[in-house]
């Protein structure tokens, strides 16, 4: 009988179109592994609900892997230091003759990769990496001067015009290689994480496995996908396809997202309504992973740009404090942080407009925003959420100009022009009508219970484009 063949999960807890899985079950029998990595996930800010997501879907992927006859193992290493020998003693065990895994591009994590390659080399296994997470693998987009891209725009083009349709089309599930294997109370326990019982958001509103993320696609596409350029800004609406916490821990590929998005809009590559500008947000996400592919120095905290490297912010805990309490009297970020503590996400534009309160309004360091968010997400991917703070703070690539600043209350009325985001997330302004509710301190009758803002707007942008300038002028 073959030597066994190692898969070696991790963002990416599916069956169906898993590189890794696929090449290893054509070569031989497949066993499985899962690391868990506590200690360094608490290191890197991972939430409870991320880590509650996390542990559906590791019981989900279980129950599929076992329904394919593939044995699972979870093993504890709990930084990524401990995974070379974790894995090397397991897999020698197993009597193995290959491990096979998907790349990750985060520095921790490609350094981590190297060294269990490394180590597997060294003791005579075969090693064998995928390109899973990305549909253009990073490196493969060069500039006309032979460098990797930092602004999307041309990255888009590029990807778009590079995009091979048959490399990229989704692989099938392995077919089953012996009778269905039951999890067992070992493994049961095994997949338990510690820190997962602490998370507050129900479990109802993001239900793990792949069934639950196809379904949400074929919705999706089915219902909102047409409509998405004119309705993916308006929160109150259900306008977008709430599929990035899936995406993020590989539940769902973008090969697979892809296929579904053109077999239903086959001019989405062309066109410029609503499919095609929800394909630009998954070209975003691999644009993202890309820059942290490419560039070190954002794994490791910095700023992208060195001009704004030692831009000095604002020390204002108190602030920062109403700022995640959403009692900053601001009714469109107080209703997107309240959200983001019910359920572990929330809507992107949204996202944009709390997060250029907390750096330009506030000029509070948009690391704090950054790691505040990777502890409340469901869906906190590093790539995209530094992307996405960067961009606001105008720290980034491709990012907003520091002169640019989101006005909540304009962006309230022009999004939620009703009111009803805000009066579901801020219930203190459900009484007020569709005009003052954006403003409440400007009308009489405003609720005694809700705080004042805490910054003037108009006084507190002048403030940001100043300290920006002056510092961007040396």
């Amino acid at each position: 009988m073959p030597a066994p063949q190692l898969v070696w999960f991790r963002n990416d807890l599916r069956v169906a179109d898993h590189r890794a899985l696929a090449a290893a079950a054509a070569a031989g029998p497949v066993h499985a592994v899962f690391l868990k990595a506590e200690a360094q996930w608490a290191a890197h800010g991972v939430g409870a609900n991320r880590l509650a997501f996390l542990e559906r879907n590791l019981r989900a992927l279980a129950a599929a892997l076992g329904a394919l006859g593939i044995p699972f193992t979870v093993l504890e290493a709990p930084r990524f230091r401990d995974a070379p020998g974790t894995l090397l003693s397991w897999a020698q065990a197993q009597g193995a003759s290959a491990l096979h895994f998907n790349d990750e591009y985060p520095l921790n994590e490609r350094r981590r990769d190297d060294a269990v390659a490394r180590a597997f080399g060294e003791a005579g296994f075969a090693v064998h990496r995928y390109t899973d997470s990305v549909i253009a693998a990073p490196g493969t987009l060069k500039t006309g001067q032979g460098g990797p891209y930092t602004v999307f725009t041309p990255f888009k083009r590029r990807w778009l015009a590079t995009l091979d349709l048959s490399s990229a089309a989704p692989l099938a599930p392995p077919e089953p290689q012996g009778p269905v294997r039951p999890l067992g109370p070992a493994l049961e326990e095994a997949m338990t994480l510690a820190g997962a019982a602490a998370s507050a958001v129900p479990a109802k509103l993001w239900p793990g496995g792949e069934g639950e993320a196809h379904r949400r696609l074929t919705e999706f596409l089915a219902e909102a996908a047409l409509r998405y350029d004119s309705q993916r800004d308006f929160p109150a609406v259900t306008g977008t396809s709430t599929l990035s916490p899936y995406l993020s821990l590989g539940v769902l590929s973008p090969r697979q997202v892809l296929s579904a998005l053109l077999a239903a809009f086959p001019d989405a590559l062309e066109g410029s309504g609503g499919p095609s500008i929800w394909l630009s947000e998954l070209i975003w996400r691999e644009f993202y992973r890309h820059v942290v592919a490419a560039f070190d120095h954002v794994s490791k905290g910095e700023a992208f740009r060195p001009a704004f490297a030692d831009l000095p912010w604002r020390q204002d805990p108190e602030g920062l404090a109403a700022w995640k309490a959403g009692r900053t009297g601001l009714p469109l970020v107080d209703a997107g942080m309240r959200e983001l503590a019910a359920t572990g996400w929330m809507h992107n534009r949204v996202r944009m407009a709390v997060a250029m309160f907390l750096t330009k309004n506030l000029l509070i360091d948009w690391h704090l925003g950054e790691a505040h968010f990777m502890d409340q997400l469901v869906d906190g991917d590093f790539a995209a959420n530094n992307g996405g703070w960067q961009w606001s703070a105008a720290t980034g690539t491709d990012a907003a100009p520091y002169f640019r600043v989101f006005n909540p209350v304009t962006q309230s009325q022009r999004f939620d022009p009703e009111g009803h985001y805000l009066r579901r997330w801020v219930p203190e302004l459900a009484g007020l009508d569709a005009r003052s509710i954006h403003e409440p301190w400007r009308y009489a009758g405003g609720p005694k219970a809700y705080p004042k803002p805490l910054v003037d707007l108009k006084a507190s942008r002048e403030r940001a484009i100043a300290h920006f300038k002056a510092h961007a002028a040396g």
